[in-house]
């Protein structure tokens, strides 16, 4: 469960330096290598939680700009002190925002890889337009990735992974790469850097299941919503080939 209403929490995030507020951020979008200096790629974790991937990424990879995406403010409080831990890191930003804004904040093409970690499952079906793996927000991503830019998705749920890949084979992107054991995949598990969630996760004994998708070169349109039941038989057909 995620943490919710530390006292506080707002006004650290307020007056901290590693985040980017509202009213600087939607006045960056198309320029946010002003924000890092550089003309470097820029990649999202979206729903980052209490920002150890995200951070990590950073440490290993200070050819690339980072930016940590998460809606709760008790959460990124936490995430806002591992990074006050960080020394000479000048590549990490967070931002507290929904996903549904991103074409508000960062313009078309500006964006090179998407990284969705332990999404929330929304495991109702009223709710599947809410999931960060639905073809709605597939819609979202395109727009702001550049062409060929990646989406990385990692979770423990069966359920949500095989939505997600049929969300992306009906949207059309291309499958770069996939898995249902990602920590017994010798290729895709190389260099694999974990989140809180899939260090508790595989400690119990769940499976890791990781997929890769790419943005194509063009949007295909969304189907209507009678093209739903369609989608939800591919999507137990995933879960069937996984066993």
């Amino acid at each position: 469960m995620r943490l919710r209403n530390i006292p506080g929490s707002r006004e650290v995030i307020a007056s901290s330096p590693f985040v980017i507020h509202e009213d600087v951020m939607r006045e960056k979008k198309g320029t946010w290598h002003e924000i890092f200096g550089n003309n470097h790629p820029i990649y999202l974790e979206i729903g980052m939680g209490k920002g150890r991937f995200i951070s990590d990424l950073a440490l290993l990879h200070p050819e690339n700009n980072y930016v940590g995406i998460e809606k709760y403010s008790s959460v990124l409080l936490r995430a806002i002190q591992k990074r006050e831990d960080m020394e000479n890191v000048s590549n990490l930003y967070f931002l507290r925002m929904e996903a549904e804004d991103l074409n508000e904040v960062f313009a078309e093409n500006e964006v090179a890889g998407i990284y969705l970690n332990f999404s929330d499952p929304w495991p109702k079906d009223r709710h599947r337009r809410r999931r960060l793996e639905s073809r709605e927000f597939l819609s979202v991503y395109f727009h702001v990735l550049i062409p060929g830019g990646k989406i990385e998705f990692k979770t423990d749920n069966d359920t949500l992974f095989s939505f997600a890949l049929g969300e992306a084979e009906e949207s059309g992107w291309p499958l770069e790469a996939v898995t249902w054991d990602l920590h017994h995949d010798e290729k895709l598990n190389a260099g694999n850097i974990m989140t809180e969630y899939e260090e508790r996760f595989s400690t119990r004994g769940n499976k890791i299941h990781k997929m890769i998708i790419t943005r194509p070169a063009v949007p295909k349109d969304l189907l209507p919503e009678t093209s739903e039941e369609n989608s939800a038989e591919k999507a137990a057909g995933f879960a069937r080939e996984k066993q």
